[in-house]
């Protein structure tokens, strides 16, 4: 299974479109780009507070709307959305149900100070 899981910038970058913070971002047309590109079966884009975008087999699946409650430090949401995401997966678990978990523990991960695990318990509890 190819899975990409590109930030906002990292995307744009991808799509050979205009990384910078203030850049316009089409999904469909960045999502097509990179599909042409580099041929994922499974694309999550993290947007920080716009959620994550998701995309399957060349096509956009849609957008989750970002979880966090409070935001103290966003330090470790990335690797926890990819850790999460990938046991999710590797577990068997739709790209939809496992990119939701994944943003529940990174709403949780952001709601601490510094970078912090998410125990099972909290994401149950998320």
């Amino acid at each position: 299974m190819a899975l990409m899981t590109p930030n906002r910038a990292e995307a744009l970058q991808m799509a050979g479109f205009d990384s910078s913070s203030d850049a316009d971002f089409d999904d469909e047309a960045v999502c097509a780009a990179i599909f042409k590109a580099h041929n994922p079966e499974k694309l999550v884009i993290t947007l920080g507070a716009e959620g994550m975008l998701l995309g399957e087999n060349g096509k956009i699946i849609g957008r989750i709307a970002t979880v966090a409650r409070e935001v103290f430090d966003v330090s470790g949401a990335g690797d926890t959305v990819i850790s999460v995401l990938t046991a999710a997966l590797a577990a068997g678990e739709s790209l939809e149900d496992a990119a939701t978990l994944a943003n529940r523990a990174a709403g949780v991960v952001v709601s601490h100070l510094g970078t912090a695990p998410i125990s099972a318990e909290e994401l149950l509890n998320a």
